[in-house]
């Protein structure tokens, strides 16, 4: 696998994707982007929920951003390297599990955009997560 991506490569793409998802989260809090497009489309009726849905993911994503960071040495802090390796392995878990719950949402969306993505991104993490 080391020889498919380069573990800055991987880092990069996660780095990248993770704002990008962030960003996402933004707009569908601002409304921008329609609420029945995520959470498998089972909370259009809840603005209440909604906000408490995608301020949690907003802030799932940025921890992770955080820890590849660490990961990846663009954040220097000696301290958290341990935490930060076994926190992109919980990253991998996390996008294969998210992987499942997009394909088995009735979103199409989800289906067809979000879970290739998540593809591509666990297996980011994988080779972030193997890197010494």
């Amino acid at each position: 696998m080391k020889k498919i991506i380069s573990a800055k490569l991987a880092s990069n793409l996660l780095l990248g994707s993770l704002g990008l998802l962030a960003l996402f989260d933004i707009l569908v809090l601002l409304k921008v982007i329609p609420a029945g497009i995520v959470w498998g489309g089972a909370i259009q009726d809840s603005a209440a929920s909604l906000v408490a849905l995608e301020l949690i993911a907003l802030m799932v994503t940025l921890l992770f951003a955080v820890v590849v960071a660490v990961k990846a040495n663009y954040i220097n802090v000696s301290k958290f390297k341990k935490a930060a390796s076994i926190g992109v392995w919980l990253i991998f878990a996390y996008l294969l599990l998210n992987t499942v719950g997009n394909l088995a949402s009735g979103i199409a969306f989800e289906n067809l955009i979000f879970a290739p993505i998540t593809v591509l991104l666990a297996f980011c993490a994988l080779r972030l997560a193997i890197e010494k």
